[in-house]
């Protein structure tokens, strides 16, 4: 009878008389197990290894060439140093070259103006289109609720009436607001308009009463003031005046 092989690196299967230790899949020998307190990997991941990777969701060379491209710079402009984006002064020098007849600078300048314009103008269409659906969209809502009984229409923001569709021109703004902390702020700047309104009306009324040219002078002078206040927190509100 051959006699035991003593256990170790060329005899694995030995181990498997230990009594109380199994070897198989996912359970290595003892000796090849870490050890507790003991890193699989003593150096670690290399210093700064972490920022060569993209990180999810992010397109880190758009990232870099938007960096670079508004970074400041020094440019010379005639007698005076000016700092403008990189952009900027890049496309300065296109302009510039272009003007000087260099035709490859024509050529770019021509097309990159070509395509901003086209980008700018479907840009304006799709907010045109989109305020315009909104505008309808919102309006028919708070028909509905009406029709229901329902008044309460302060969730709708921005209220279809402080959308300003200008269909000659193809633009579209928002004069009210269009948040509940806007929405705020807009109905206490209001409440001050409507109270200067009223207060107004009544120094009008005061001044075509006034007995003498001196007490007019003095309620003219409270009449501009209103007048004042009244023109400031229309055009804070954006609804002209």
């Amino acid at each position: 009878m051959t006699a035991p092989r003593k256990p170790g690196p060329g005899n694995p299967g030995s181990l498997l008389a230990r009594p109380g230790y199994d070897v198989g899949y996912g359970k290595p020998p003892e000796s090849g197990r870490f050890q507790k307190g003991k890193s699989g990997n003593p150096k670690g991941r290399p210093k700064g290894a972490r920022n060569l990777q993209p990180a999810l969701n992010e397109e880190r060379m758009m990232s870099i060439i938007f960096e670079e491209a508004y970074r400041p710079i020094t440019v010379r402009e005639g007698t005076r140093n000016i700092t403008v984006p990189i952009a900027s002064a890049v496309m300065r020098s296109v302009a510039v070259n272009a003007v000087k007849g260099n035709h490859r600078s024509q050529r770019l300048f021509a097309e990159l103006l070509a395509s901003a314009e086209a980008a700018k103008k479907a840009f304006y269409e799709a907010w045109l289109e989109a305020a315009i659906e909104y505008k309808f969209g919102a309006a028919r809502e708070i028909d509905r609720r009406k029709r229901r009984g329902i008044t309460d229409v302060d969730d709708i923001l921005p209220h279809p009436d402080h959308v300003v569709i200008d269909v000659r021109n193809g633009t579209a703004r928002v004069v009210g607001p269009a948040t509940r902390e806007e929405k705020a702020k807009w109905d206490e700047w209001m409440a001050r308009k409507v109270a200067f309104e009223d207060e107004l009306a009544g120094l009008l009324e005061e001044w075509q009463g006034a007995a003498d040219e001196e007490e007019r002078n003095v309620i003219l002078d409270d009449i501009e003031s209103a007048q004042k206040a009244i023109s400031t927190i229309a055009r804070l509100l954006d609804l002209g005046g």
